[in-house]
């Protein structure tokens, strides 16, 4: 009917009462209009009943609320994705003429039985739609293969897609193996492998791992694998540089399981952002030296991160929470520890040690002894300063000194209870897999919920709106909604709340199970308060640090104004600074987003500077660095990843093809069409007692009645 499969009308009421409504009100229509004063045209009488059952009508549906459900089917047509790689790798000359068998491919798949029902791709770093007409656009000059974009746009696609083709060495340089994201499409995917499977001599860098954040005098050990393949026995020197200065380098003999790791220790002197690099010697015989160096940027930190206890009074809490941060050798710890009235167990100078301070733990403190100076320099640190801390409750605590700190607390206090309680931790389920709870228990969830009781003094907590909640309690093994351990992260501050004392037996019990949990959350804590939370204005940044020769450098930015509202018609510049000096104009994207490209063809370091202006006035700038390197990334894995494109078409229900296997291909993409056809139900609902239309249908009908009853001079 209509085009709609089906027609459905529906009543809040039973539709009887309806009609029984319907017909009562009609016939008290007819009745009223059957004898008029004075008299009328039967034309009139009969316009005058329509508009008056009309009108009554669409009073009714306000009452019944009918609702009309229209449900129409459309049929899918299955479509045959083909995804074509267009990076340089497929340049690469192995004797098996990858560039030819694409051109093969695609004459090949144009001409078959599935181009009807296809869509056409070529990806590199990202994916674009190609058409017939435009089969030039396959240059292989894309820098990088990345196989997640391909997931991500089928993802994005909502045509009735029945497979995806894949034409490709396989060899991934860019993002991850997507395997299991492959699974989750429920899509078949095809692979058709480019290049030679043989594995030739060879030796390569693997993988460097290595910590990207150090402290300056801090030595660290930076793990080498080295993988080697025809060159067993032989001797090599594998080195690694800072800013192409060696710092370490080492002979190794070429083990026969092809397979080795190599350990440098560094121990930077300066801080500031490193460029490092590990690379291994070349060899006359080898097919691939483009691979004998892998490059990495290491930030060393100047100093030692700065920790200040300061405590209330002596407890066994700050003994446990200080042995824990003494086991970070990148911590500097200082205390104040008040022990008396006004005194004050270190001599240092408060003040100073405050203010150096990165990071605060407060630990029954304040307390009723707390000097005044003391006190109002924490606060001050806290409140006005955001200065990140760790908030302990102990007996020591003076709730009355507390409250001054209540603009930077997570919690507040709001009545006395009758006692203290014993509290177990109950995580929250949305927090399971938060940051701060890790440890080294194989659930540590239920590690944390096995804790022995502590103690929440007789107070009612409650978390402020912006905390976080981690753990509720449980008293006698019973949840009970009340906050134990809360975080907070309000513009530039950040705080941890742990709402009970003698927490040093969670260290006890946990020790002798071979658990870390308490070190665990202390030093999970102190990362969490460290994490930098500003916010600039201006952001610009590229989307990655190292990129290959000739590849095309990609600048974003995003640009706020000072109440961080998205900026849209700013004047953005970066300034380039390598063996030239150049300078582009980022183009807005809108919502305060801008990109723009950069490309040259002299590797090095590149330096940049971008500024953001609006009617020139100066709304922020920011800066960055990146490396062009001498050898292209594409070029390292000169063989085909077998491996990986079977397993990606196993997975996902498809099949591994070599390049040339287009007949069998093309048969069974053909049936797979045939049996994929969708329906696609499509139900509409509209509520039609809800319409403003039938409102005012309802006023017009009974307007013209009234206006004819008074053109005819009825009563």
């Amino acid at each position: 009917m209509f085009g709609f499969e089906k027609v459905n009308l529906t009543f809040s009421i039973n539709a009887v009462w309806f009609v029984i409504a319907f017909l009562l009100l009609a016939g008290y229509t007819f009745y009223i209009y059957r004898y008029t004063v004075p008299q009328v045209r039967p034309f009139t009488k009969i316009a005058l009943v329509t508009l008056r059952i009309f009108a009554l009508t669409a009073i009714l549906f306000f009452i019944f609320e009918p609702v009309l459900t229209l449900t129409s089917k459309t049929i899918l047509q299955p479509v045959n994705l083909f995804f074509i790689d267009n990076s340089r790798s497929i340049k690469i000359d192995d004797g098996t003429n990858r560039e030819v068998k694409v051109k093969q491919f695609t004459d090949n798949m144009l001409n078959s039985n599935v181009q009807a029902s296809s869509g056409l791709y070529i990806f590199g770093n990202k994916v674009e739609t190609l058409s017939g007409d435009s089969i030039r656009r396959i240059n292989f000059n894309e820098g990088s293969t990345n196989f997640s974009n391909i997931i991500a746009s089928v993802k994005k696609d909502e045509r009735n897609i029945a497979s995806i083709t894949i034409v490709s060495d396989g060899v991934v340089t860019s993002g991850a193996k997507p395997v299991y994201e492959a699974e989750k499409l429920n899509i078949p995917i095809f692979t058709v492998g480019l290049g030679d499977t043989t594995v030739k001599k060879d030796i390569r860098i693997r993988n460097v791992l290595y910590n990207e954040f150090i402290y300056i005098e801090t030595p660290t050990t930076i793990l080498a694998e080295i993988s080697s393949n025809g060159f067993e026995s032989k001797q090599v020197i594998t080195s690694l540089f800072e800013n192409d200065v060696v710092v370490e380098q080492k002979n190794i003999v070429l083990s026969g399981e092809g397979f080795q790791s190599i350990n440098f220790e560094y121990k930077p002197q300066k801080g500031g952002e490193k460029r490092m690099a590990v690379t291994v010697t070349t060899l006359p015989e080898e097919e691939n030296t483009a691979n004998n160096k892998k490059t990495f940027y290491i930030n060393v930190l100047d100093n030692k991160l700065k920790v200040l206890l300061i405590s209330g009074a002596p407890s066994n809490d700050l003994s446990f929470i200080r042995s824990s941060l003494q086991l970070n050798k990148n911590i500097s710890i200082n205390s104040i520890t008040v022990y008396g009235q006004n005194k004050i167990l270190e001599g240092i100078n408060t003040n100073t040690a405050i203010d150096s301070a990165d990071i605060l733990f407060l630990i029954g403190f304040p307390s009723k002894q707390t000097p005044q100076t003391l006190l109002q320099k924490t606060i001050d640190a806290v409140n006005n300063k955001d200065k990140p801390f760790f908030f302990l409750i102990e007996n020591s605590t003076d709730y009355e000194m507390l409250k001054q700190f209540r603009n930077s607390l997570s919690f507040s206090i709001q009545q006395n209870a009758v006692r203290n309680y014993e509290v177990q931790p109950n995580i929250n389920a949305g927090e399971t897999d938060n940051p701060l709870l890790k440890n080294n228990a194989e659930n540590s969830v239920a590690a944390w919920n096995s804790l022995p009781p502590v103690f929440q003094p007789p107070h009612e907590f409650k978390a402020k709106p912006g905390s976080s909640i981690l753990s509720d309690v449980r008293i006698n093994n019973v949840p009970v909604n009340k906050p134990l351990i809360l975080t907070r992260r309000i513009s530039n501050s950040r705080s941890i709340s742990v709402l009970a004392y003698d927490i040093w037996k969670w260290k006890l019990q946990t020790s002798s199970k071979n658990l870390n949990l308490f070190d665990s959350f202390i030093q999970n804590s102190i990362q969490w308060l460290n994490t930098g939370n500003e916010q600039k204005q201006v952001r610009i940044s590229t989307y990655k640090r190292l990129y290959s020769l000739g590849e095309t450098v990609e600048f974003t930015a995003q640009v706020y104004n000072e109440t961080f509202n998205p900026v849209s018609d700013a004047e953005v510049r970066v300034t380039i600074k390598g063996h030239d000096r150049s300078e582009i104009l980022l183009n807005p994207r809108g919502s305060g987003l801008y990109e723009g490209s950069f490309n040259s063809n002299t590797p090095g370091d590149y330096l940049y500077e971008g500024t953001a202006k609006l009617n020139n006035r100066n709304l922020g700038s920011d800066r960055g660095s990146f490396n062009i390197g001498a050898f292209d990334v594409e070029k390292i894995e000169d063989r085909m990843d077998y491996e990986f494109l079977n397993s990606l078409s196993e997975i996902s229900g498809g099949k591994f093809y070599f390049a040339g296997q287009d007949d069998d291909l093309f048969f069974r993409l053909k049936n797979i069409s045939e049996h994929s056809s969708k329906e696609k139900i499509t139900i509409k609902e509209l509520s039609l007692w809800a319409n403003e239309w039938m409102m005012i249908a309802a006023i017009l009908f009974f307007s013209v009645e009234w206006f004819i009853r008074k053109r005819a001079g009825m009563l």
